[in-house]
């Protein structure tokens, strides 16, 4: 089997190569040990002036106020902005945005994980998780509200409080706050966690943790339903009843979705052959991926990626 070439796909870009590549410049609190918060307007990269933005990881958080049409790639997702939005970019999720020349305005704010150190998780938000809504089309009311929420962090930042970080994280759940109002209630009246539940998320951050596949991720070792019990110190029938009462799927519909998600994304974004794929993915023979591949998209993997 050949060998992957892991150098062929876009590296996860850092947060000294977003400053150097959009500003040529590196502020002195970049890596400090509160975290690093920042918040721009996107003019002048609005129209004529905008840049790219590639598909790849970034290992910054991002969330983003867009005015003016343009797509946008989550993972294997393509999500059209038809007005104007807000977005949610994390660490996890490899993403790009096209048509940016049509963007004629916006503002957003970047952070890292320990920006939010001992202030609670965000990734548990589901904005910010592999199957939540990253994208939320705003009215020109909500416009309004969120330009404010984001006028409130250039004040805060340019102010002289000792405590304007804790403030800035404020404003930071307001918006993901924001965000997940806008969802159905049904969505957001969680139950109470029981033990099945507690299962299955375990399972499910263990299945993510292998995701994306990039240099860092060489081949899939968790496959299976056996292989996920066995780390997860459980028996294979007590996960297989967890998944199945909070999915309504098998724990192997579940692993074989999300292979297939990521076996869409690395064809059509990265310059890998089929048989690389079929390698990361954790297929020991490339037909079984070509079959496998097929037999959900109706489509061998060639034809995926030149469709």
């Amino acid at each position: 089997m050949k060998s992957v070439n892991l150098w062929e796909m876009s590296k996860v870009e850092s947060l000294e190569e977003f400053y150097r590549s959009k500003f040529n410049w590196l502020p002195d609190n970049i890596r400090n040990e509160i975290g690093h918060f920042n918040v721009f307007k996107l003019a002048p990269f609005v129209g004529t002036n905008a840049t790219p933005v590639p598909y790849k990881r970034r290992d910054y958080y991002k969330i983003m106020l867009v005015i003016g049409n343009s797509k946008v790639h989550f993972a294997d997702q393509v999500i059209e902005v038809k007005k104007q939005a807000l977005s949610f970019a994390n660490p996890q999720i490899p993403y790009k945005w096209e048509h940016t020349d049509n963007i004629r305005a916006g503002v957003f704010c970047i952070f890292n994980r320990h920006f939010f150190h001992q202030y609670g998780d965000i990734n548990h938000y589901s904005v910010f998780q592999p199957g939540g809504t990253h994208l939320f089309e705003l009215t020109d009311e909500q416009v309004d509200q969120v330009n404010g929420l984001y006028q409130r962090m250039f004040e805060e930042i340019n102010s002289d409080y000792i405590h304007k970080y804790d403030v800035l994280r404020t404003i930071v759940f307001e918006l993901i706050h924001f965000a997940l109002k806008m969802q159905p209630s049904a969505t957001l009246g969680k139950q109470p966690i029981n033990a099945s539940q507690r299962i299955s998320t375990l399972f499910l951050e263990l299945l993510e943790r292998q995701f994306p596949i990039d240099e860092n991720h060489q081949s899939l070792t968790l496959r299976s339903a056996s292989d996920f019990a066995k780390q997860l110190n459980v028996h294979v029938n007590h996960l297989n009843k967890a998944v199945k009462d909070t999915s309504e799927k098998t724990t192997s519909q579940v692993i074989g979705e999300r292979i297939l998600q990521e076996a869409k994304i690395l064809l059509k974004h990265s310059a890998w052959t089929v048989s690389d794929v079929a390698f990361a993915l954790g297929f020991k023979e490339v037909t079984h991926f070509n079959n496998f591949f097929k037999k959900h998209v109706q489509l061998s993997p060639l034809k995926f990626r030149n469709v």
